[in-house]
């Protein structure tokens, strides 16, 4: 956990960062669980600082990761997202998994879901790990690597 004093600190440079982007976002309460830091945003237009899948808005959390990381000594992951981005798309990801996990158990023929990150494909997996009458599997190369739903042998 980290401190007050470190808290503080996140949020000044996780201002600074943005002022000096010339990006005007309102910057909700610091939420921290365990070791893993979440910073939420509201903006405008969003989809500026989330881009195409998600992938600008990791590179910012990455790229804010770096700066934090040279501030505080403290062992810490940050998690940011943009007005509740995140949050809707691991719901979407969810929906997802059990519909097809559906369709696959009453088919009995396998699905390839389309490619997606590794921390997509992680949701999924988790998602289905319960189920006993399919199972998952991630195939291919990044970035084409995808997840297949199969019934249970």
């Amino acid at each position: 956990m980290l401190t007050q004093s470190n808290l503080d600190t996140v949020n000044k440079i996780v201002e600074e960062f943005f002022k000096k982007m010339t990006i005007d976002v309102e910057i909700k309460p610091l939420f921290q669980k365990e070791k893993t830091l979440s910073i939420n945003l509201k903006m405008e237009k969003p989809q500026i600082l989330i881009g195409e899948g998600g992938q600008t808005l990791l590179e910012i959390q990455r790229l804010l990761k770096a700066i934090l990381r040279r501030k505080i000594e403290e062992i810490f992951f940050i998690d940011l997202d943009i007005n509740d981005y995140k949050k809707r798309k691991i719901e979407y990801l969810k929906e997802t998994a059990h519909s097809v996990a559906d369709e696959v158990a009453l088919t009995k023929r396998e699905k390839i879901l389309s490619p997606m990150p590794a921390y997509e494909r992680r949701i999924i997996h988790l998602e289905i790990a319960d189920r006993q009458d399919v199972t998952t599997e991630s195939i291919g190369q990044e970035p084409e690597r995808r997840v297949i739903i199969k019934p249970y042998p």
